[in-house]
């Protein structure tokens, strides 16, 4: 479904910013037909300026340490860059290039389950499933649909998903999660009987307390995600003591979508700083992918 809606707005802005150029050029304003081709196909770069001053200006008395201006515009840069290759192309156009490797000779070798964030879909992890695939690791990215219903409707989905894996391996799955893939993660968790189906959990960017922007939502899961809501409280209510000692949590002050920064952390976890990276961009920085392989490290020796 997401892949159809971005090809729609992706085909839709090509087409305008073709018309607007087309008509400043005819009526002989050829300076005014490139500005606005221009902002019409570039413009969400001005967006993301936006989001990295809000981001700054609503740090306040947060613990974590204050991105620089220089951190800011790195990875600002970093996001313009990413933007359109994640949504434009992989997520747009490429999602169901690369499937799920379930091999039949997966027993005994512990799979990963790729879970995206708001607004994304399976096509976030294509570079993940070529370099998974690639080392006979078992891995399933999922879709989490409906894409603007509750995070409570993830629950089916990512129980297919934790079944196959655990069938297929006999073991329990190590867990990869972007952004709001982390709440419908820990909202499965809570399901009875889930307690010791995780062998470990990694969130990037997830917005665990809530993030500010959510403020401006319109749509029922960005609402749950405002800044400890009452969906959020309820939630932690229901995890029991210790659980985040098996959860991993990346975490940024250039993140221009969680913040203030320390609402991607959870006590108890092991929470580790991406400096001047920005949200989609985390998907792609080597680091969680490093964490992945040391969590794999014992099985993948023993192949």
């Amino acid at each position: 479904m997401l892949a159809r809606l971005l090809q729609l707005v992706i085909l839709g802005a090509l087409a305008l910013a073709a018309v607007w150029a087309w008509a400043g050029w005819s009526y002989g304003y050829p300076i005014w037909a490139a500005v606005g081709a221009a902002m019409i196909i570039g413009g969400y770069a001005l967006v993301l300026a936006l989001e990295f001053a809000l981001l700054r200006l609503a740090h306040g008395t947060d613990p974590t340490p204050p991105a620089s201006a220089a951190q800011l515009f790195r990875a600002w840069c970093g996001e313009v860059a990413a933007a359109p290759w994640v949504f434009c192309w992989r997520q747009a156009f490429r999602s169901q290039t690369f499937p799920d490797h379930l091999p039949a000779d997966g027993s005994r070798r512990r799979g990963v389950l790729l879970l995206h964030g708001f607004v994304c879909n399976r096509g976030l992890w294509n570079p993940w499933l070529i370099r998974l695939t690639a080392q006979r690791t078992p891995v399933i990215a999922l879709n989490l649909e409906p894409v603007f219903g509750l995070i409570d409707d993830h629950i089916q989905r990512i129980e297919k998903g934790m079944a196959q894996l655990e069938e297929l391996t006999g073991l329990p799955p190590i867990v990869v999660a972007h952004s709001m893939g982390g709440l419908s993660l820990r909202r499965w968790w809570t399901e009875p009987g889930n307690e010791l189906r995780i062998h470990h959990a990694i969130t990037l960017g997830s917005p665990h307390h809530g993030t500010w922007l959510a403020r401006f939502a319109l749509t029922r899961n960005a609402r749950q995600m405002q800044l400890n809501s009452p969906w959020l409280r309820s939630l932690a209510s229901r995890e029991s003591p210790g659980r985040y000692a098996h959860v991993t949590c990346f975490y940024g002050h250039c993140d221009n979508i969680v913040f203030p920064p320390s609402a991607a952390t959870l006590p108890g976890a092991r929470n580790l700083h991406l400096a001047a990276v920005a949200h989609l961009d985390m998907a792609d920085r080597h680091e969680p992918w490093q964490e992945l392989m040391r969590l794999l490290a014992p099985d993948i020796e023993e192949r």
